[in-house]
């Protein structure tokens, strides 16, 4: 794997994530506690032994390039790194990334400065744990010129992702970006060509891109420059590369998900706490998934009922209840608090214990969430403040709400409250 380059494409805006990218790049967004979006592909690049890694971003990147640069230190005796690349305006390109393939093309001066045979492209919003040596040596044995990693998926969410149709030999013969309605219908092919029971080749009809590849050398460059005009990976590139380039198909057989969305993200944090076996798991000690190291003391918990949940490091509860949830580091829950269905990431800094008693400011609210709240179906960002006898539950069930001015919005029926948000005392939405 010493002639593997990997590419980390860290998104655009990340619109679909808002308010969740609203302060920070989408590879940055907290997940299952006390990890980041991005430790998932660069870990899975670390225990495949690919060492040489840069991240594409270009919005809000700074805390992505704090947490990278704290977090993945290499020997100086090796040729790996983990290195932010951020959008920068050239005399030569005096644009912003124009989309995932514009965004490797303006730095193909800096890939050409490695002496490596293939480039891996990845995607920095997607949970999975791949060794990418196996996808790698299928590309190698097929004497592909690129070669995408897929998975089979249903009628009702093909129409978000790339889809392609192959031959017995796994070569792709048909391109398609999320297409719909005519378009769709003629993608749908026989997956048992992938291997599935009669029974799933029924009910996942359809081969879509998981939106990672491996490309040769030579065939990126070409594909980059012969079309200046192309700009994305899945909408034009891949398309157009399908018809006089060899592409083949490797089919990836474990659990993955794109949480790209609100409700994405929040679904795939949630099924972590499933018993009795998840479909992701972080305990698997042959693959770790890294993050930062942070020293944290042990979590406290003082006459608590705590059901199907993970507790990350470093929090303090005082006889509460939390029910199918994940509390991030440093969370601080109150007396007679109710959590359930909800995701909390936590606070940045522990407040110190003069700053939390203070009553010189009537407003002032501590981090955390204070007694007699109820927490339902909800997504607290980092360092938010909910007062006491807070009802965070929609008991009107709304589905979309923007109160930016109050701290928080509502995305699929999920409230999401802001990161440093102030939720006064007695607030209920």
């Amino acid at each position: 794997m010493k002639r593997v380059l990997a590419i980390i494409l860290g998104g655009g805006a990340g619109t679909r994530l808002h308010p969740l990218t609203k302060v920070r790049a989408k590879p940055a967004v907290p997940l299952a506690g006390k990890y980041r979006l991005i430790d998932i592909p660069v870990s899975n690049c670390i225990n495949s032994e690919v060492f040489k890694i840069y991240v594409l971003t270009q919005y809000n990147s700074a805390s992505l390039n704090r947490h990278l640069a704290r977090t993945y230190t290499f020997s100086g005796f090796t040729e790996g790194f983990v290195e932010v690349l951020a959008a920068q305006q050239t005399p030569e390109n005096p644009n912003w990334f124009q989309g995932t393939a514009d965004a490797v093309r303006q730095y193909l001066w800096l890939f050409k400065d490695w002496d490596v045979d293939e480039y891996l492209i990845l995607s920095g919003d997607h949970l999975y744990r791949m060794d990418y040596r196996q996808f790698i040596q299928r590309h190698r044995e097929t004497n592909a010129d690129i070669t995408l990693s897929v998975v089979p998926m249903d009628e009702q969410r093909a129409t978000e992702f790339g889809l392609m149709q192959i031959d017995a030999q796994g070569r792709v013969k048909d391109f398609s970006e999320k297409p719909r309605g005519d378009a769709l219908a003629r993608m749908k092919v026989d997956t048992r060509i992938l291997g599935l029971d009669a029974d799933r080749a029924l009910k996942l009809p359809f081969i879509a891109s998981m939106g990672i590849y491996v490309f040769k050398k030579e065939v990126l460059y070409q594909v980059l420059q012969e079309s200046p005009e192309r700009t994305d990976f899945g909408k034009e590139i891949i398309p157009a590369a399908a018809h006089n380039h060899n592409l083949q198909a490797y089919l990836f057989k474990d659990y993955w998900e794109d949480i790209g969305t609100i409700a994405a993200f929040y679904e795939a944090n949630l099924a972590l706490t499933r018993q009795p076996q998840p479909p992701f798991s972080f305990y698997d000690e042959k693959a770790p998934i890294y993050t930062r190291q942070r020293f944290l003391p042990p979590s406290k918990l003082l006459n608590c009922q705590v059901t199907e949940s993970m507790i990350s490091e470093g929090c303090i509860l005082k006889d509460c209840r939390v029910h199918h949830s994940i509390l991030g580091i440093r969370s601080r829950l109150e007396s007679r608090c109710l959590v359930e269905d909800s995701l909390v990431m936590g606070a940045d800094y522990y407040q110190p214990f003069a700053e939390r008693t203070s009553t010189n400011d009537p407003l002032q609210v501590p981090i955390g969430i204070g007694a007699d709240s109820v927490i339902r179906r909800a997504i607290i960002d980092k360092n938010a403040r909910i007062g006491r006898q807070v009802r965070l539950v929609n008991k009107d069930q709304i589905q979309e709400a923007q109160q930016e001015s109050l701290g928080f919005y509502i995305r699929n029926g999920i409230i999401v409250v802001l990161k440093n948000a102030v939720i006064p005392d007695g607030f209920v939405v």
